[in-house]
């Protein structure tokens, strides 16, 4: 297996396993008897265990390379997916999560650095054809898993087929991702434009994990969905923004870095927008789309920005302006869930992708060289 496509393959298992979490959220909050305000505290774990695995990734990454890396964060993602789905008890899924998101921020870095290889060795862009893995990956996964619940196929059955699947491609793949391994620092705080961009980076997870978290939420409880039809909301994201990903390389190419930064972050507060104000479940998918045409490229750009930082190794550049991106996705859910509580979720999730409009207005900065 080339390391081209064995990369493109964990970015794709690692979309799966979040986007499987996606449509069970509301199955947690039924049955935990959680309001809006106590589930966003709960999914703070999930960004908190994100922000102990990225640090921690970077200096694993420089000790024993991005393959083997990529290889336990994988199979940890893949175990942790069905305690999720059959969590008893609130303290049980907040460590869950914690666990979920450590080997989630630790294969985001560890993925992304042997991207930067690849992607170096090629010689032209492709980071965003590989970030188009994860988001195909999304949307297989929150597909698959709305329809199997849908099929009355019950949430730990539905959680641990779509572990399995990501355990088999994790062993298949993992090995062939480039070692990415590099001499020297072993830990790299963000500073300068490395600190804009990890800024950056918080906006764009913040509002990606806004759409994740509670996206079925708005659907299951706002909009009058199914259980099964919740996750129609972030599949609709996930595949808008796959086929922007997935062709985002020759996007980059034809208009720039600066103009798809600020032309995405314009999108995806518009789609955030729609999504609050409509009062149909249709128009809250097609904001959730368009939200996702905004934020497919930005991030992607931002990573290879930040893989690019002279004089660093690219897994650590990344992970210092990944880190900063990591604390949006832990804030974001639990500000948007006391905003829901205090004013309403629709409106609590326009704000959220307002924020977007910042990506816009530094587009320039962050991408002058």
């Amino acid at each position: 297996m080339t390391p081209r496509r064995a990369t493109f393959l964990i970015f794709f298992i690692v979309g799966i396993a979040i986007a499987a979490w996606a449509p069970l959220v509301p199955v947690a909050k039924a049955r935990l008897e959680l309001d809006d305000a106590s589930l966003g505290l709960v999914l703070l774990a999930l960004g908190g265990g994100s922000m102990i695995g990225l640090p921690l990734s970077g200096l694993l990454t420089q000790r024993f390379g991005a393959a083997r890396v990529c290889l336990v964060a994988g199979l940890i993602l893949s175990l942790a997916l069905p305690v999720l789905a059959a969590a008893p008890h609130v303290a049980v899924l907040v460590v869950g999560l914690a666990v979920f998101g450590a080997a989630l921020g630790t294969a985001d870095v560890a993925m992304n650095a042997g991207a930067v290889v690849v992607e170096r060795d090629a010689g032209r862009a492709l980071m965003s054809g590989f970030h188009g893995g994860f988001s195909l990956g999304g949307l297989l996964g929150a597909g698959a898993a709305s329809a199997l619940l849908e099929l009355g196929t019950t949430p730990l059955a539905t959680a641990s087929l779509m572990g399995a699947i990501c355990a088999a491609i994790t062993l298949a793949a993992a090995l062939h991702v480039p070692p990415a391994q590099q001499a020297g620092a072993s830990l790299a705080l963000p500073r300068g434009r490395l600190l804009l961009i990890g800024g950056l980076c918080f906006i764009g997870f913040l509002v990606e994990g806004t759409i994740l978290d509670w996206s079925a939420v708005l659907l299951r409880f706002h909009r009058g969905a199914s259980l099964g039809s919740a996750g129609l909301a972030f599949a609709g994201f996930s595949f808008t923004m796959t086929l922007c990903r997935l062709t985002g390389d020759a996007v980059v190419r034809r208009f720039g870095a600066r103009t798809v930064l600020a032309a995405g972050g314009a999108l995806a507060a518009s789609g955030a927008l729609l999504t609050s104000a409509a009062d149909s479940l249709t128009g809250s998918i097609i904001g959730c789309a368009l939200v996702g045409i905004g934020c497919a490229n930005v991030v992607p750009v931002l990573f290879a920005q930040a893989g690019r930082t002279q004089g660093m190794a690219p897994g650590l550049a990344i992970a210092a302006a990944a880190t900063p991106g990591y604390a949006g996705l832990l804030v974001g859910p639990a500000l948007v869930g006391l905003l829901a509580e205090a004013i309403s979720l629709p409106t609590a999730l326009a704000a959220a992708g307002a924020l977007m409009l910042v990506v816009t207005f530094t587009a320039g900065v962050v991408t002058r060289r």
